[in-house]
């Protein structure tokens, strides 16, 4: 039995919209029309998508699963079934389990639950060393992960991530990097700025990031590794990865929508639906970020999904974790906010949420061409939603977004062939 899907739009350039009518059989595209005209056999699936946007799915490269060790907070089942609400096909989960997953043993019992639970593409990532916070390097050699990191921690020590970089390099692995001195953070529980003076709470300085991504972006530079840099938040930092692009060195970086989206203006009182880390910046970096996502210093959009319960975001900024949910909602957010605006083409919002972040890896890159293989994502750009939290597939709901009126809503995943989510 073959799936059609007919009746969408796909992007030809800019906003420019096409029509687009696919055939599916044995999880690759197999036909190709901008006319109603695909043969339909007796027993294959037809969906009429109504003039949907039909997209190559969706890659995130900045997720957290929870599972094992926080299974109340999120669980690979939910996460990958709230990934495929929000178009994604492809995500990459955070190491900051418990058990860290640092061992060639340890590795394989995720990846074992991600085999029997995911309902998309979960790619694991490994740590960079023990348990995220020591300095003894982990045996990238023999642990089967695309990349390292210690997201949640930055490698205080410089001599440890120069020789985590050079194994990196010579075994052909990312070092992505949650960049963040633990010596200039004196507590911070948000942006250093006016809001923080205005709730008497304490910041976070922005060179707590900037003066980390300088380091690195020298060590990447004399070890010749790939460099990632995780959700990028300061004017400082996108100016540093900038100069290290023009240097030639293999630097790649990407950044949140609600970094994009709100700054700390957006905080109104101490609630910890705000708090996140890095948190939300000044309105100047706020603008370099936009320009950085514009003229490609900035690759990617990045969710940084960090589910946690209800109770725990319910104890203010000074008691409650880091973090916001966002798989679900990242492409309508970034679509009203930006492509409805005019400020980003919807061509451009697909480079940075799809097709780059495939590229940056080394991963195939997605298309919607004869042969390739079938996943897809299809957003609403036409019917206006409020997002609620009862709609959430993720076990968690902590985003300041809950309650905003969005369009481009995922109605439509199919992943290698199949359906995996439907509105």
């Amino acid at each position: 039995m073959s799936l059609v899907v007919k009746n969408g739009k796909t992007v030809v350039e800019g906003n420019q919209l096409k029509a687009i009518n696919l055939k599916i059989e044995d999880g690759k595209i197999v036909a190709v029309s901008d006319q109603d005209d695909i043969e339909v056999a007796d027993g294959d699936q037809v969906i009429d998508l109504a003039g949907k946007l039909v997209s190559p799915s969706l890659t995130d490269v900045h997720v957290h699963f929870r599972e094992p060790g926080f299974e109340g907070k999120e669980t690979i089942l939910t996460g990958s079934k709230a990934a495929a609400r929000g178009g994604y096909t492809r995500v990459a989960a955070m190491p900051n389990l418990n058990p860290a997953p640092d061992t060639p043993e340890k590795f394989q019992a995720v990846q074992d639950i991600i085999d029997q639970d995911a309902v998309i593409e979960v790619l694991q990532y490994a740590p960079i060393t023990s348990e995220l916070k020591s300095d003894e390097l982990v045996d990238m050699a023999h642990i089967d992960a695309f990349a390292f990191t210690n997201d949640g921690f930055g490698v205080q020590t410089a001599g440890t991530m120069y020789l985590a970089m050079q194994e990196a390099a010579r075994v052909g692995k990312p070092i992505v990097a949650h960049t963040e001195d633990e010596s200039l953070l004196f507590g911070g529980v948000m942006h250093e700025g006016i809001k923080n003076k205005e709730l008497g709470l304490p910041g976070i300085l922005s060179v707590t990031e900037s003066s980390q991504i300088a380091r690195d972006i020298h060590l990447a530079e004399a070890t010749g590794v790939h460099y990632h840099i995780c959700h990028v938040s300061t004017e400082a930092s996108v100016a540093a990865i900038r100069d290290g692009k023009a240097r030639g060195i293999h630097v790649t970086a990407e950044v949140a929508p609600h970094h994009l989206i709100l700054n700390e203006l957006d905080i109104t009182n101490d609630d910890a639906k705000f708090k996140m880390n890095p948190p939300l910046r000044g309105e100047k970096d706020q603008a370099a970020l936009l320009e950085g996502l514009l003229d490609g210093t900035i690759d990617m959009i990045a969710t940084d999904h960090a589910p946690h319960t209800a109770e725990e975001k319910s104890k203010g900024f000074l008691h409650s974790p880091f973090g916001i949910v966002g798989i679900e909602t990242a492409f309508a957010l970034m679509y009203t906010h930006f492509v409805k605006t005019g400020i980003l083409t919807l061509e451009t919002l697909i480079e940075k949420m799809a097709i780059t972040p495939t590229s940056v890896f080394g991963f195939d890159t997605p298309t919607l061409a004869v042969g390739a293989d079938a996943n897809i994502a299809v957003f609403d750009l036409d019917t206006a939603y409020t997002i609620d939290p009862k709609d959430y597939l993720s076990k968690s709901t902590n985003t300041p977004f809950n309650g905003e009126t969005v369009y481009g809503m995922c109605a439509l995943t199919i992943y290698q062939g199949q359906v995996v989510y439907q509105a």
